[in-house]
């Protein structure tokens, strides 16, 4: 699409461009179906509202610093049941700390005497006021969130099932973590898998709300990619050779905005301390990389792993990647063999 040197203009490309589109030399977009892009516009309207709830809670982080109580350093969620118990009595005037103290939970770990400690500061009447906007905001935003997901779950039961819509996802190890509380306010692990036919949250890193944004920014089905490679490339998350005259100039991955991309080095980030196959990957690719590299090859892998099961439609199992995992101990133990020989020792197996 390029025109020759010194008669280039955005005009001179425009009217080039569409020439091109109106003999049909152009490939259209990608876009999902319309009932797919409904639920991304509810998607996105609510990841807004996600991101105004954070800023609400820090503007009553804030708040409380300029008071100087440091509530944040006794109890680890400020907008937990302790928390906002607090925050509504300071609020309505109280001022004693070791009042305020005893309305924490048995289950807070702190002394009431630290807790008591951590509320000593200046109640000055422009930060209570900020404090009270922020409070009585952080419900209301809540509000809308779940209206989102009303709005959201009849716009999902409406779609196909690849399974039995009676039959329920395998059952997952126990979570250690919190819930998110970000979490929809449905079953949206279930939806997900009527939808797809898979449990993508049986990948290790990938949560409900993961193939969630997956769904709503490609849809049920990945037809429109015709290789794993295409898929990848689409998302980013393969390096981009650029060469000229034979000669590698970078390898550097496409700058994409892409959700789906940004999901998935969220989910490889998270792989940190996993005992599974992906998880020893992520940090292999930590080690020889550093943390950036590493995150986008760990959601490289996350993405060929997805394709490969919304293709299929089979269950996730770890045992295709034992002959990986031998590979690896292979050439780990051949390495440490090499440098013993370079050290003049000899490694005998007992």
């Amino acid at each position: 699409m390029k025109n020759v040197p010194g008669r280039k203009s955005d005009v001179a490309d425009c009217q080039w461009l569409q020439y091109l589109h109106s003999v049909g030399l152009l490939r259209a977009s990608f876009r999902p179906e319309q009932a797919v892009c409904a639920v991304r516009s509810i998607l996105r309207h609510r990841d807004s509202l996600v991101q105004i709830v954070t800023i609400h809670v820090q503007h009553m982080q804030k708040a409380l610093d300029q008071m100087n109580l440091q509530l944040h350093h006794v109890i680890s969620d400020i907008i937990g049941v302790s928390g906002m118990a607090i925050i509504a009595a300071i609020l309505n005037g109280e001022r004693d700390p070791m009042l305020l103290s005893q309305m924490c939970d048995k289950r807070v770990k702190a002394s009431r005497q630290t807790i008591a400690a951590a509320l000593v500061g200046d109640y000055r009447r422009e930060h209570l006021f900020t404090l009270r906007q922020s409070l009585h905001a952080y419900p209301q935003c809540q509000d809308l969130i779940a209206a989102c997901d009303r709005e959201i779950e009849p716009q999902l039961a409406a779609f196909d099932s690849n399974v039995d819509p009676r039959a329920t996802p395998p059952p997952k190890p126990k979570d250690r973590h919190k819930p998110r509380r970000n979490q929809m306010r449905f079953d949206l692990r279930s939806e997900m898998y009527r939808i797809y036919g898979a449990d993508l949250t049986a990948v290790p890193g990938i949560d409900a709300l993961t193939a969630h944004v997956l769904f709503a920014e490609i849809g049920p089905d990945l037809s429109r990619f015709s290789t794993v490679a295409a898929f990848v490339s689409w998302l980013g998350l393969c390096p981009d050779n650029r060469i000229s005259r034979g000669k590698l100039l970078s390898v550097r991955t496409r700058l994409v905005k892409s959700r789906v991309a940004k999901a998935l080095r969220m989910a490889a980030q998270s792989l940190h301390r996993s005992q599974s196959y992906l998880g020893s990957y992520y940090r292999r690719m930590r080690t020889r990389l550093g943390t950036p590299k590493a995150i986008t090859a760990a959601a490289h892998k996350l993405a060929r792993v997805i394709y490969h099961l919304l293709a299929t439609r089979q269950p996730y199992e770890e045992s295709v990647f034992v002959r990986c995992e031998a590979l690896h101990q292979q050439r780990l133990e051949n390495r440490i063999r090499r440098q013993a020989r370079e050290l003049g020792f000899t490694l005998v197996r007992p």
